[in-house]
């Protein structure tokens, strides 16, 4: 029935050899899968959304310190003719100087980072308009303590500018505005020292 050799044919063989057995993924397995991929979304997710919170956060800023260094520039300008010390009065000047042109300078980083200064935030501005420094300034120009008040509570927004433009340093990848950023507070930290001075002096 067959060769001499006594060897079945190899489609014969082939025939009556077991069909391998496709290897099937495990349950665990696929779980597996799906919960890494799962988990690789999540963190794309979480990415894309700290990135988005972190550009506008840092927008926010940007216009708060617009809003405030405007407001501050409002308050220098009602309050010198009502401070009494010659030596204050100097120094507001300068301060007002400095306000005149930190709120010219900021204009052309802030419009370099899609923000208008005629179109700021509507209720930033009227938050840092409403600050209760103009309500402690009238109390104290009531009770004859308009000079002391005022260097104190100018000194204290100075800081809170200074603060927040190293907030606003640290998150924007903005040429133009780091480099505004640096010059104008070089140019704040005298101003404050004198206000702080000051305010000691008085105590």
């Amino acid at each position: 029935m067959y060769p001499e050799n006594n060897q079945a044919p190899i489609d014969y063989l082939n025939q009556i050899a077991p069909a391998p057995h496709k290897q099937k993924l495990s349950l665990r397995a696929l779980i597996a899968i799906i919960v890494g991929i799962g988990l690789i979304i999540a963190l794309f997710v979480a990415v894309v959304s700290a990135l988005s919170g972190g550009s506008s956060s840092t927008s926010t800023n940007m216009q708060t310190l617009a809003a405030r260094l405007q407001a501050m520039q409002e308050v220098t300008d009602k309050s010198q003719a009502t401070i009494q010390s010659s030596n204050l009065r100097g120094t507001n000047s300068n301060l007002k100087i400095f306000l005149t042109n930190a709120n010219h300078d900021i204009i052309a980083p802030l419009s370099a980072n899609g923000i208008e200064i005629k179109k700021l935030d509507k209720a930033i501005v009227a938050k840092e308009k409403t600050d209760k420094i103009t309500t402690d300034l009238e109390n104290a120009r009531l009770n004859a303590v308009f000079d002391d008040t005022y260097a104190r509570e100018m000194a204290y927004k100075l800081t809170t500018v200074s603060l927040l433009m190293d907030q606003i340093y640290s998150h924007t990848k903005s040429t133009s505005m780091k480099d505004f950023l640096v010059k104008t507070d070089d140019n704040l930290q005298p101003i404050k020292t004198q206000l702080e001075a000051f305010n000691a002096s008085a105590r």
